[in-house]
């Protein structure tokens, strides 16, 4: 069975003009932030999410799949920042982090003005760590 949500090179400019003007300049450091946090280039996966990087998983049963290791999206009303395997021991950092919700694998932010940005580059590296003990991870 093929992977649903497909990585595709990142045209910085569409990818913009497809935003809200006014999550431009959030949206321009979550780049830079993840970019820097990770050290790899950026890829468009499934039309809206920004990911870096990918992993390699394999379950029992035999689905297997590479999906983004890290990334994030806007949507709607907040940002979605995806943390792979999820936010379990992260509780420290995401003390730090300023006002957010979680799900299990998301992280939604309504606007970065509040948001440590330290700390948040904390938890993409911290993620990405946690997610290479479990699977592996490279640049895509």
């Amino acid at each position: 069975m093929a992977q649903k949500t497909q990585s595709a090179p990142f045209d910085r400019a569409a990818w913009e003009a497809g935003l809200e003007p006014a999550l431009r300049a959030e949206a321009a450091a979550l780049l830079a932030l993840f970019s820097r946090a990770t050290g790899w280039e950026p890829r468009l996966w499934g039309g809206s999410m920004v990911g870096f990087g990918r992993y390699a998983y394999r379950y029992a049963s035999g689905h297997a799949g590479e999906p983004l290791a890290t990334g994030f999206a806007a949507r709607k009303m907040e940002w979605s920042v995806y943390i792979l395997p999820g936010y379990a021991d992260h509780g420290a950092i995401l003390a730090r982090l300023g006002p957010h919700r979680v799900g299990k694998s998301c992280l939604y932010l309504r606007r970065l003005d509040r948001v440590d940005m330290a700390a948040l580059e904390d938890l993409v590296r911290a993620g990405l760590a946690d997610l290479a003990r479990h699977w592996p991870v490279y640049p895509v």
